[in-house]
C-alpha cells in the first residue's frame, strides 16, 4: 500500500507540472518572438526551415552567419544543456567554449533574467530539428581571430541586469526592459564604434545597417520620432505602417514576425518608453541645388505622380515621410532601385506594392531623391549621383 501511495503522489506530481511545463514553453515561444530570433537565425528564403540558422550579417569587417539553433544534436542546440544555452546569451560563449561576435547581440541578452532564458530554451526544445550548418564566417584579419573578443568583451560587455525605475509607470518600465533587453532594439538603431560596439551617449540615434538606415528612435523631430504620436508608434509596429509612411528594408522582417504578434500592452509600453527619450541633436541639412531638385521633379512626374499624387491611402505618404527624411539616403535610393512591398500583417490586407526603376540614370536617381527629401516639408538635404552609384554596386549581384 505505501508504494503504491508512493507512485500516486509521483504520478500526481507529473501531472501537476505538466501545465507549468507547458506554459514555459509558451512563455518561451513569445520572448524569442520579442527577442526576433527567427529572423537572424533563418536563412533567406528558408522560411521552412526556421532557426535552422544561415542568416548572413554584414559589416565592414565581412560576414557572420548565423548558427542553427533547432535542437538537432549534431549541427543545432541539442546537446546544449540550459547552463550552456544561459552562457551563450549571458557571456557570449558558445558549447564549445569559444567566443561568439557581437553580430549575435548577446550585449542586449546578458541583462535578461535567468528564468527567460530557461523559458526560450525550453521552447527552442520543440521546433522541429533541422540538420544544416551555416556557411563559415567570412572575416578580414584580425577580426577572424574569435580569442580577441575576450579584451572586446572586457571593454564592452555589460551584464548588469535590468531593473524598473521605481519613478516610472508600469508600462513605461515594460517598454525600457523589451527595447534595452531582449527586443536589443539598439543592436541596429545605435551608432557604432569601429569595433562595432554602441557608441556612448548616442542610444537609438540612428545608424547604417547592412546597406539599409536604422533611424533615430529619440523625440527629434524631423529625423525621429518627435512628431509621431504612442499611438503611430504602436500602430507601425502592428502593421509596418501609419501615416509618416511605410516600414521597409529589414524592418519589414521585424514587423512580420516579431512585432505584429507583440501584444497590444506590449506595443504600447515600447510606444511609452521611446517618447520619453529626449530628442537627439540634429544637424542642419545642406540645401539642394535648384538644376538637381528640377530635374528630380521631371522624373517624379514622370514615373512616380501616378501612385503618389492620387491615392494617399494606398500608397505611402511622402509629406513629413520618415524614410524619405533620413540623414542617410540608402534606404529611399534602395526602395527606387529595387521597388517595395507593404508588411503582410497577420490579419491585415496586403497594402501597396512599388515597382523597381532600375532604368534611372545615377543622376536621375540622385535627382529623384533629392526632390523627395526636399519637397512637402522633408528637409533632408542632396543626394550625389557618387551616392546613388554606391547604392547601384552595392545591390548588383555578386560576380
Amino acid at each position: 500500500m505505501a508504494i503504491l501511495r508512493v507512485l500516486a503522489i509521483l504520478v500526481a506530481a507529473s501531472f501537476a507540472a505538466l501545465p507549468a511545463r507547458a506554459g514555459e514553453v509558451e512563455r518561451g515561444r513569445y520572448l524569442a518572438t520579442l527577442g526576433d530570433c527567427a529572423i537572424c537565425h533563418t536563412a533567406p528564403g528558408q522560411s521552412s526551415r526556421p532557426y535552422a540558422g544561415g542568416y548572413p550579417l554584414h559589416a565592414t569587417f565581412g560576414t557572420v552567419y548565423s548558427t542553427n539553433i533547432t535542437p538537432d544534436d549534431e549541427t543545432g542546440i541539442g546537446r546544449w544543456s540550459k547552463d550552456r544555452f544561459y552562457r551563450a546569451l549571458h557571456d557570449g560563449i558558445g558549447a564549445d567554449g569559444r567566443h561568439l561576435y557581437p553580430a549575435f547581440p548577446y550585449v542586449y541578452f546578458a541583462r535578461l533574467p535567468r528564468a527567460d532564458v530557461d523559458a526560450i530554451y525550453d521552447y527552442l526544445r520543440t521546433v522541429k530539428p533541422v540538420r544544416a550548418t551555416p556557411p563559415p564566417n567570412n572575416l578580414m584579419f584580425p577580426t577572424n581571430l574569435r580569442f580577441g573578443m575576450a579584451a572586446w568583451n572586457a571593454l564592452f560587455l555589460d551584464r548588469t541586469p535590468l531593473k524598473p525605475d521605481p519613478s516610472k509607470s508600469a508600462p513605461w518600465n515594460r517598454g525600457a526592459a523589451i527595447v534595452n533587453g531582449l527586443g536589443h532594439c539598439g543592436g541596429c538603431h545605435t551608432p557604432k564604434n569601429v569595433l562595432f560596439a554602441d557608441k556612448p551617449g548616442r542610444f537609438l540615434q540612428g545608424e547604417t545597417i547592412d546597406g539599409w538606415y536604422a533611424p533615430n528612435l529619440t523625440g527629434s523631430r524631423r529625423t525621429g520620432l518627435g512628431e509621431w504620436t504612442a499611438a503611430d508608434i504602436a500602430t507601425y509596429l502592428e502593421t509596418g505602417s501609419n501615416r509618416f509612411g511605410r516600414a521597409v528594408g529589414a524592418m519589414q522582417d521585424v514587423v512580420r514576425v516579431s512585432t505584429s504578434h507583440m501584444t497590444d500592452a506590449d506595443r504600447a509600453a515600447i510606444a511609452a518608453y521611446l517618447k520619453s527619450l529626449p530628442p537627439a541633436p540634429e544637424a542642419p541639412p545642406r540645401k539642394p541645388d535648384a538644376a538637381q531638385m528640377q530635374l528630380g521633379q521631371a522624373v517624379f512626374a514622370e514615373r512616380c505622380a501616378v501612385c503618389h499624387a492620387t491615392d494617399a491611402r494606398s500608397y505611402p505618404p511622402l509629406a513629413h515621410n520618415a524614410v524619405a527624411r533620413l540623414p542617410d539616403p540608402a534606404t529611399v535610393l534602395r526602395v527606387i532601385l529595387q521597388g517595395s512591398q507593404s508588411v503582410p500583417a497577420p490579419g491585415k490586407r496586403p497594402g501597396f506594392s512599388m515597382p523597381a526603376f532600375p532604368v534611372l540614370t545615377n543622376e536621375e536617381l540622385a535627382a529623384v531623391a533629392t526632390y523627395v527629401r526636399n519637397s512637402w516639408d522633408n528637409d533632408a538635404g542632396p543626394v550625389s549621383p557618387k551616392e546613388a552609384a554606391a547604392i547601384r554596386k552595392r545591390l548588383e549581384p555578386p560576380g
